[in-house]
């Protein structure tokens, strides 16, 4: 079953670490992203002057390395060539324009076609999106995402039976109120049809 949610996360070192099969990729994840929310939210840090510190206090120690390796004759700091691929830019802008297209189908059935079903589905998820967001800031937000993204996955791959038990109870519910819903209210409804407008 693990395996299952091992594949399901991409199979790779990101589903490595959200599992906690790489216990010091972890760790750090959880320390790392729990130091950066106490320091901008709870000590009032700015994100801007943060990155603008690390940056000068990254290349002082870069320069002084520099020229002090110059006059002991020690080696220059072990820096790469950082530069990004070609190949990376486009395997970004793929998966980005998938994500996209998609939007904007869903905005085309939207739009065009007065889907309601998935009208109401869209504007419920922006309601429900808009109502967590009141009572967290961005910060917070993510930093919840870091916290649940390193604990669902591995309850999920501990408790997978009764956990689809569940879900699967919970989606009939929800199937069957969506249901009701849909026809008491939605169907009552009077839309147009698409022969009516192009008469007029």
């Amino acid at each position: 079953m693990a395996e299952y949610v091992h594949s399901a996360l991409g199979g790779g070192a990101v589903a490595d670490v959200l599992l906690w099969k790489r216990w010091c990729s972890s760790v750090g994840l959880l320390v790392g992203s729990t130091a950066l929310w106490f320091l901008f939210e709870r000590a009032g840090y700015n994100l801007l002057s943060f990155v603008s510190n690390v940056l000068l206090l990254l290349v002082v120690i870069l320069f002084f390395w520099a020229k002090s390796a110059s006059l002991l004759n020690r080696p220059l700091p072990p820096l790469p060539n950082l530069e990004i691929s070609e190949e990376n830019v486009v395997k970004a802008a793929d998966e980005m324009r998938v994500w996209v297209n998609h939007a904007l189908a869903i905005a085309h059935d939207i739009a065009i076609t007065g889907n309601w079903r998935l009208f109401s589905q869209v504007a419920i998820s922006l309601w429900v999106v808009s109502y967590v967001g009141s009572f967290f800031n961005f910060l917070t937000l993510v930093y919840i995402g870091v916290l649940l993204s390193l604990s669902l996955p591995v309850l999920y791959a501990k408790y997978q039976n009764p956990i689809d038990d569940k879900l699967n109870v919970a989606y009939n519910i929800a199937r069957i109120q969506y249901r009701n819903f849909d026809d008491k209210i939605l169907s009552k409804i009077p839309l147009p049809s698409n022969k009516e407008k192009k008469i007029q």
